[in-house]
């Protein structure tokens, strides 16, 4: 029996002389930095058994959570040199290496996981920013409304965040401060020691953290700061070598999945927010809502991250103005 290596496919000349066609399979590595239970990672997990699925095992993924491959502030740049070939993390993990992106994160008063996925989809396919032309992009989505939780001090007004150490990255970390609170920064994995210990009274999150991260258990109180709720967007990235050697066929299947995932991911986010609330209350948590000339005193106290993102895209020589008026009007559409 002899063997020849053509392309992706291995012929074999089997006795008789007939050429049988053997598919070669394509291994990849996949990094996460959720925890393997939570519902993100399931369906980071379930991304890789689909796409091994419909290539009929001519890719397979290997599946690395929690921060098993490469710590959360170093996923995208370990998909870059190749320490994984793909990898999904928070874009504000990395401050100031996506400045379009961050556009997203602002406090623009998110209501739901589902929207923010659409928005932050709408501002990658409008601007296409280079700051991800070093990696392929697989596809985005982003969480739901983050919302003020505390350890031990409600907070009902401005002035009850004064002094309060809380965890903040990325443009969470800006609203932190414009809010009157010290930011501290530092990823998810970290955050439930941090409120343990007291290095920390609290954190800007979505609800679904309260259960998917147990944070609930080392927080007693939420604010529904809807008005200047803000949102994280993921990226799920590829190694760009890898990506330019499948052939189209792969490539084909791979995009059709990105794209049923996306969504997923977005209604995901907010499933997993009401299972946090409810979860929250079961532990008997304190949740309170901004009456109206309140929640507007919070959304002006922000008004400067916006501001200061538009005139630092300026220096950077990106039109600040543009992207943020267009990511508040596809918000607004979404919201209507």
């Amino acid at each position: 029996m002899l063997f020849w290596l053509v392309g992706a496919c291995v012929l074999t000349l089997v006795p008789g002389g007939v050429l049988s066609v053997q598919a070669q399979t394509t291994k990849l590595t996949y990094s996460n930095f959720f925890p393997p239970t939570h519902i993100q990672s399931k369906l980071a997990e379930a991304w890789c058994q689909e796409v091994e699925k419909r290539t009929e095992g001519r890719v397979v993924v290997e599946y690395f959570p929690g921060e098993t491959l490469t710590k959360a502030t170093q996923v995208y740049d370990g998909v870059v040199t190749g320490l994984s070939d793909l990898g999904l993390a928070l874009f504000a993990y990395t401050r100031g290496r996506f400045p379009v992106m961050a556009a997203v994160d602002l406090p623009l008063g998110y209501t739901s996981g589902k929207v923010a996925t659409q928005v932050v989809n709408a501002v990658y396919k409008k601007f296409q920013p280079k700051e991800l032309s070093d990696t392929q992009v697989m596809y985005l989505h982003a969480h739901g409304p983050g919302l003020l939780n505390t350890k031990s001090k409600p907070v009902r007004k401005l002035e009850d965040l004064k002094g309060l150490k809380l965890r903040g990255h990325g443009t969470s970390a800006l609203i932190v401060k414009a809010l009157g609170a010290t930011p501290v920064p530092m990823p998810m994995p970290e955050l439930y020691q941090s409120l343990q210990k007291g290095v920390v009274e609290g954190a800007l999150y979505p609800l679904e953290v309260n259960k998917g991260w147990k944070m609930g258990e080392v927080t007693k109180y939420t604010t529904a700061s809807y008005s200047v709720a803000y949102t994280s967007a993921f990226f799920v990235v590829m190694n760009k070598e890898k990506w330019n050697a499948f052939p189209d066929d792969i490539k084909q299947i791979i995009e059709q999945i990105n794209a049923e995932w996306s969504v997923k991911h977005g209604e995901a986010w907010d499933s997993s927010d009401l299972e946090g609330f409810q979860y929250s209350l079961s532990l008997g948590h304190d949740i309170y809502g901004l009456g109206k000339d309140e929640a507007e005193r919070w959304k002006q106290a922000v008004v400067p991250v916006i501001d200061e993102y538009i005139q630092d895209m300026k220096k950077k020589g990106f039109n600040g103005k543009e992207i943020v008026d267009f990511t508040v009007e596809t918000l607004n559409q979404l919201q209507k």
